[in-house]
């Protein structure tokens, strides 16, 4: 239930998942949502193995990684914001976010090592041994992520069916930057 709600809710893989369903899509917005999926899985098998010990006792490791990933979220959200309604045949030409695109977001996003961080250490209890929590909380949370991940592009798709207008677009792409810069700020609060 916990990797449900983590995943689930908002902050900048799930506004990523949203916008790129708009844009582009489903079926494009896969490779995006495998890739993030992919690399929570990763992040939370590696923190359960003992990243979160390593970075508690090196803060200036952890600050470092949280404002390498504010910077590029917010990069990130200010070309989301900008960004006009997709033209028809723009579309087939720009290309969404990949696989290898979606790991590296997930790997500077700050809110995912947050999350993991948090994981490892509240549930280190759920399993005998670091190697099989590691493996429980890499398959739970790629289940999860993929999940929530498919439900955001799919939302993101039926509005885009209601985007009809260039303002229409506008308004929806800079929703989409708010909410992914607000789930920066909330970090630093």
């Amino acid at each position: 239930m916990f990797a449900l709600v983590a995943t689930g809710s908002p902050g900048g893989a799930t506004t990523l998942a949203a916008a790129s369903g708009a844009r582009f899509g489903y079926g494009r917005s896969v490779p995006l949502i495998l890739g993030i999926a992919l690399a929570l899985a990763g992040l939370v098998a590696v923190s359960g193995a003992g990243l979160a010990t390593t970075l508690q006792t090196a803060p200036v490791l952890e600050l470092s990684i949280k404002a390498v990933g504010s910077i590029y979220l917010i990069w990130l959200a200010a070309r989301i914001g900008l960004a006009g309604p997709p033209m028809p045949m723009q579309s087939d030409e720009e290309t969404p976010i990949s696989l290898v695109g979606g790991v590296m977001l997930l790997m500077i996003n700050p809110k995912a090592w947050a999350m993991a961080l948090g994981v490892a250490s509240s549930f280190s209890k759920l399993a005998s041994g670091p190697i099989l929590l590691s493996g429980l909380m890499a398959l739970v949370f790629a289940l999860s992520a993929y999940l929530s991940l498919t439900l955001w592009a799919l939302a993101g798709g039926l509005a885009a069916r209601a985007l009809s207008a260039d303002w229409h677009w506008h308004l929806f792409n800079g929703t989409m930057a708010v909410l992914l810069i607000a789930s920066v700020l909330q970090l630093w609060v």
